[in-house]
C-alpha cells in the first residue's frame, strides 16, 4: 500500500526548477516510493529518467497540456515511455476554454488523442479544478460531461479532492459514481478547517482521507498522488506531513 502513495511534483515545481534530480533524491531519501511528473522544466527526459531508475521511483503518471498532446504527441509518448508509465493526463484548460464551446473542444481533442494512442497502450485522462463544477453542458456538469462515455470511449478520471470539496461537493460521494470504471490514480489534497479553505498538508484539515481510500482500495486505483498548491513554508516539509499521516492511516487502518 505504501508504494501507491505518490508525490505530485507540482508541489516542487520550484525545487524541481533548479535542481530536478536532486529533488528526486530526496523524496526518495523521505520515503517515497512514487512520484507524479508536472513538466520537465528543461530537464531532458532520458536523465531525469536514469535518477528515477537509480532512486528507484515509479511514477505515477504525468500531466501534459492539452496543447502538447495536439501538438507535439511524439515527444509525449517518448516522455512517457522513459517514464514507464501509460498514463497521461491533461491538467488544466486555459480560462479562454472554461466555456460550454471550449469544454466541447477539448474533449473532442481528448478523445482524438486517446484514440491515436490506445492501441500503443497508453491512456489519456483529465484532472479536475472546481471551474469544472461551475458550468452545465448537456444538462451535466463540465466534469461529469468530459468524462462521460462517448462512443463507447471516455477519458481517465483523475479527480482531486481539494477541488471537489471547494466546488461545494463531497470527495467521497463524487468519486463513488465511478465505481467500475478504469481510475488509475487519485489526488489527495486536503483543505483547512477554517473559513479561508486554503490548501492543507493532508490529514491536518477537514477531508476524511480514511474512508477515500477504502473506496480507491475496491476500485482499482493504483496512486495516490499527495499534491499541495501552496505550503506555508518549505514544500519538503509538507510532502513528509502528508506522508507520516498517510503512513498513520494506513497502518490504522491494517490494526
Amino acid at each position: 500500500m505504501r508504494n501507491k502513495f505518490a508525490a505530485q511534483l507540482y508541489t516542487l515545481r520550484e525545487q524541481c526548477k533548479k535542481d530536478f534530480y536532486g529533488t528526486l533524491r530526496i523524496l526518495k531519501e523521505m520515503g517515497w516510493r512514487s512520484v507524479q511528473i508536472d513538466g520537465l522544466h528543461g530537464y531532458p527526459a532520458e536523465e531525469i529518467a536514469t535518477v528515477l531508475k537509480e532512486t528507484g521511483l515509479s511514477v505515477a503518471g504525468m500531466h501534459v497540456s492539452l496543447t502538447r498532446m495536439n501538438t507535439e504527441l511524439d515527444v509525449v509518448l517518448k516522455e512517457a515511455e522513459s517514464f514507464g508509465t501509460p498514463y497521461f493526463y491533461c491538467h488544466y484548460l486555459p480560462s479562454e476554454m472554461q466555456d460550454e464551446a471550449g469544454y466541447r473542444q477539448a474533449k473532442r481533442e481528448l478523445l482524438e488523442v486517446a484514440g491515436k494512442v490506445r492501441g500503443l497502450g497508453y491512456h489519456v485522462g483529465y484532472h479536475n479544478h472546481d471551474f469544472e463544477f461551475h458550468i452545465e453542458i448537456d444538462g451535466k456538469v463540465a466534469l461529469d460531461y468530459l468524462l462521460a462515455t462517448e462512443d463507447g470511449y471516455s477519458l481517465l478520471p483523475e479527480i482531486d479532492t481539494y477541488w471537489v470539496k471547494k466546488a461545494g461537493r463531497d470527495p467521497l460521494t463524487y468519486i463513488s459514481q465511478y465505481a467500475g470504471r478504469k481510475f488509475p490514480i487519485l489526488h489527495l489534497k486536503d483543505m483547512t478547517n477554517d473559513d479561508r479553505q486554503y490548501f492543507a498538508e493532508v490529514g491536518t484539515g477537514s477531508i476524511d482521507f480514511g474512508p477515500i481510500i477504502q473506496w480507491g482500495e475496491a476500485n482499482g486505483v493504483e496512486y495516490y498522488a499527495v499534491e499541495q498548491d501552496y505550503c506555508p513554508g518549505n514544500p519538503f516539509d509538507s510532502l513528509a506531513l502528508s506522508l507520516e499521516h498517510l503512513r498513520k492511516l494506513v497502518s490504522g487502518a491494517s490494526k
